[in-house]
């Protein structure tokens, strides 16, 4: 009687993959294109125009990659309003071929992409983020009113200071980006000794001044301007807060990854923001880019900035709408 190896019993008891799946993956990546695709789907979701209009092809063309992309399991879809948005799809419809795809993804991300290629993205954002501010400055006399019809500060901003004290340990500067009308600078003044206030939108943020004034906050400064500016400063902040903002900002994991660059070692960055959702009208009557975000995503995003995952709150509304509240650390330094 034949006896087996130890190497060989651990062959046979090794699963086996279907070789078919991993052909259709491995064809759907293997061409320049679609790995391009892919290259430019890392860190943000775009519809069929915008990857036209990025790659300067026909629709019918790029919706032809895009199948063969999604067949595969490489890309996912999402509904936004009448938009379809493409992203990477970070859990394979195969769970066999999830180790294979992962690789692929980490080797795609340390690829260049063509300088033609960021040019085309950086438009594409600029659209996006001038399209938003443009909003915000037609109706900054609407804010609060916008905000009731989904979620208004008293319905959970005692749960965000709540989440504030029991993340903080140092107290030095702290940034919110987005401020609104301010509703969360008073308890960011009484906690740190220096407040930076950031907005892009100049109506907005001269409300937000206007009512930290009448509150008596003499810590604030308040800077026009996205996180870049706060990155050409060399600011370094203790604690960074993004209080529903990213539901409306055209490349959330890019302010994301911003905001890690903005922390000091140890830093905490707190996140505030709807869980997704399918009510379409808050495009149109809020000004939302994107119908909120699944938590998986935002962990992913904040690990690629190198970021830790902390405590997480989830809220449920009257309406339907679920918050989440999220804490992501910077690494210490080591002594």
């Amino acid at each position: 009687m034949t006896s087996l190896s130890p190497y060989s019993a651990a062959v046979e008891d090794r699963p086996t993959l279907d070789i078919g799946a991993i052909t259709a993956l491995s064809k759907a990546a293997g061409d320049p294109l679609r790995m391009q695709i892919l290259k430019v789907l890392q860190q943000n979701a775009y519809g069929v125009l915008e990857l036209c209009q990025i790659f300067d092809i026909r629709q019918s063309a790029m919706s032809h990659h895009l199948k063969i992309l999604a067949n595969a399991g490489l890309v996912a879809t999402r509904r936004e309003g009448t938009t379809i948005f493409y992203r990477r799809n970070l859990a394979n419809i195969n769970p066999d071929l999830q180790q294979l795809q992962q690789a692929l993804f980490s080797s795609i991300d340390l690829a260049e992409l063509d300088p033609a290629l960021k040019g085309h993205l950086k438009q594409i954002n600029t659209e996006r983020a001038s399209a938003s501010v443009e909003f915000f400055n037609r109706n900054v006399s609407r804010f609060e009113e916008n905000q009731d019809l989904i979620a208004s500060w008293s319905d959970y901003g005692d749960s965000v200071e709540s989440f504030l004290d029991s993340s903080i340990d140092a107290t030095g500067t702290a940034i919110e980006v987005g401020p609104g009308y301010g509703q969360f600078l008073g308890k960011l003044s009484a906690c740190f000794g220096q407040v930076l206030a950031l907005d892009n939108s100049a109506e907005m943020l001269e409300q937000c001044q206007s009512r930290a004034a009448q509150q008596g906050l003499e810590n604030i400064e308040f800077i026009l301007g996205d996180t870049s500016v706060a990155q050409q400063r060399g600011i370094q902040a203790d604690c960074l807060s993004l209080n529903m903002v990213l539901h409306h900002n055209p490349a959330p994991a890019e302010i994301i990854a911003d905001c890690a660059n903005l922390l000091a070692p140890g830093g905490v960055l707190l996140v505030t923001d709807l869980c997704a959702h399918d009510q379409e009208w808050v495009k149109e009557s809020c000004g939302d880019f994107w119908l909120g975000f699944e938590p998986e995503e935002l962990t992913h995003w904040a690990s690629s900035a190198g970021l830790t995952e902390g405590n997480s709150l989830y809220l449920t509304q009257r309406n339907g709408f679920r918050i989440q509240l999220r804490q992501f650390s910077a690494e210490s330094t080591t002594s």
